[in-house]
């Protein structure tokens, strides 16, 4: 078999996977007939691309948390409108069994040619993965009396309070069950929830949604942070996801209650920047700002995105003013260490607003142990940081995302009907 070959091959057993595996685990894409395989051409420039690459949905761990943010994003809160705890269950269970299945990826049957196709072929007939990840939460209003769950609310969620300068209003904001759509391409967020809303239709509906981007990996280097739409790069100071014993202190829950555990608190902040006033700005003051260098990213006075800052070096905010951004959402000292987040943001896009300004900003997404002694205490640090003048916060909301499933067998949420 000649190299060319070889790759077609397994390129088009990786296209099948999804589909092969429906007998053994019910897990791939489910119709009724035959589909064609993709092409050779199709399947290389596929594996080129990423398009095979397969995050998995069951785990410990829900996916989409610690894994590394691809390009494209959606956010959408819904509301459940069932009736009783066994229909929230089923919900459930279809939720989580659609995200399987579309995560992993496969060919889709095209089914009799009377009844409705079991995909909509937005994708085409062979459905790649594209690093697709379907991350769920619940917000606190799902633990009220409609279901009798609110004995089982995560002790660490509550309704995300108003802080200092939010623009917040009912409609963008919290949530009963939050969807974090994320892949490498903007098709497949949309063709996934396409899927998971017919999956759950008649069960949830939407409150609000918002849809996100990554910037392009630009450089310098591979480790670069992307860039926000203020132009610096978000992200440089994250705790380090491959560090367990961290994760374990800043972000997974212990279990209060007990089928919270390996759960984490997702914070969802909708920020409009404007980004024409700043657009104004002399780059001195942005840079003063932030505290970073605008092109490089390096803490001010440094050479390298990645260099401690050394605050205890500039005590009285020579170097790095003392109200910088950068320098009030992590102090690093001790007492703050805590503290940290672990920050998975996106920057948004909505075109125009009735006055014919830009409305870009963006989703600040985020996740902790508990919002209260984490989230919530550094954007208090935050209240009277220059930048408020820069930026509105317009929505958003707590939502608790539950541990994995654990296996096929599993649904997200199945501990609160155990």
């Amino acid at each position: 078999m000649s190299p060319l070959d070889r790759r077609r091959f397994l390129t088009r057993s990786l296209l099948t996977l999804g589909a092969a595996g429906v007998a053994g685990t019910g897990a791939g894409l489910v119709g009724g007939g035959s589909a064609s395989e993709a092409s050779g051409s199709a399947g290389e420039l596929a594996a080129r691309d990423g398009l095979l690459d397969v995050v998995a949905f069951d785990g410990r761990h829900q996916a989409g948390v610690l894994t590394r943010p691809p390009a494209q994003a959606s956010f959408v809160a819904l509301d459940a409108v069932m009736g009783t705890p066994g229909e929230l269950r089923s919900a459930l269970q279809a939720l989580s069994f659609k995200a399987r299945m579309i995560t992993r990826g496969g060919l889709s049957l095209a089914g009799a040619a009377d009844e409705p196709p079991a995909d909509s072929g937005t994708l085409g007939a062979a459905i790649a993965p594209d690093s697709l990840t379907v991350t769920i939460g619940f917000g606190a209003s799902l633990f009220d009396d409609r279901f009798g769950l609110a004995a089982l609310r995560p002790a660490a969620l509550t309704t995300m309070p108003r802080f200092a300068h939010d623009e917040v209003v009912a409609s963008p904001a919290h949530g009963d069950l939050l969807l974090q759509v994320c892949a490498g391409q903007r098709d497949t967020v949309v063709h996934a929830l396409r899927e998971l809303m017919r999956a759950v239709h008649g069960s949830f509906e939407q409150r609000w949604s918002v849809d996100g981007f990554q910037s392009a990996a630009r450089g310098p280097s591979p480790r670069s942070s992307p860039r926000n739409l203020f132009a610096f790069r978000d992200g440089t100071s994250n705790p380090d996801v491959r560090d367990g014993a961290l994760m374990n202190r800043l972000v997974w829950t212990a279990g209060t209650p007990a089928w919270s555990a390996g759960g984490t608190i997702q914070v969802v902040r909708i920020i409009r920047m404007h980004v024409e006033f700043w657009d104004r700005v002399g780059l001195r003051e942005q840079e003063n700002i932030i505290g970073r260098a605008r092109e490089s990213g390096a803490p001010l006075g440094g050479q390298d995105e990645f260099q401690d800052p050394r605050f205890d070096l500039d005590p009285k905010g020579a170097r790095i003013p003392l109200d910088a951004h950068i320098r009030l959402a992590n102090p690093r000292t001790p007492t703050t260490d805590g503290e940290r987040i672990l920050r998975r943001g996106y920057n948004y896009h909505r075109g125009f607003d009735a006055a014919g300004t830009l409305d870009q900003g963006l989703i600040f997404s985020a996740f902790n142990r508990d919002p209260a002694k984490q989230f919530a205490v550094v954007q208090r640090r935050l209240d009277d940081e220059p930048m408020t003048d820069y930026i509105s916060p317009v929505g958003g909301g707590y939502f608790f995302v539950a541990p994995g499933t654990g296996g096929i067998e599993g649904f997200i949420g199945a501990g609160m009907f155990s």
